[in-house]
């Protein structure tokens, strides 16, 4: 347990595996950047020019955040967390740009019970029976 009563979030991996479709022209450029020594393997190339994106974007993603009221980073909801909002006759609105989990404690009822609405942009980790009972409140 953690110095503020919480329960640690469980080690969770750090990265979440995309698929993308690229040109055979563009895949091309990227093994040719590759075999020249600009980056390492394909996805060095990939991951460094999303962050050149962001980074280019970066003062429109910060206002974003702000006006959304979206916690960044990760967010981690224990059941404790939950059955405070029930009893405290509270329901959640879970905003992450990043990481959500739910603890596998939570059961499908005290997530309906308790979440409002979920929105996130990034990834969600929950057990299946949670994301299934709070399906008609994520966006």
């Amino acid at each position: 347990m953690a110095k503020n009563g919480r329960t640690t979030p469980p080690k969770v991996a750090e990265s979440e595996k995309i698929t993308i479709n690229l040109g055979f022209v563009d895949l091309g450029h990227v093994d040719l950047l590759v075999q020249e020594g600009f980056y390492s393997n394909r996805t060095d190339f990939i991951r460094t020019a999303i962050r050149n994106q962001i980074d280019r974007h970066g003062d429109v993603v910060r206002q974003a955040v702000a006006r959304k009221s979206v916690d960044l980073g990760l967010r981690h909801y224990t059941r404790l967390d939950l059955e405070a909002a029930r009893d405290a006759g509270q329901m959640l609105d879970i905003r992450v740009l990043g990481l959500c989990s739910i603890a596998a404690d939570v059961t499908p009822e005290l997530a309906r019970a308790a979440i409002a609405t979920v929105s996130v942009l990034g990834a969600l980790h929950a057990s299946p029976a949670v994301k299934a009972a709070i399906a008609d409140r994520t966006a």
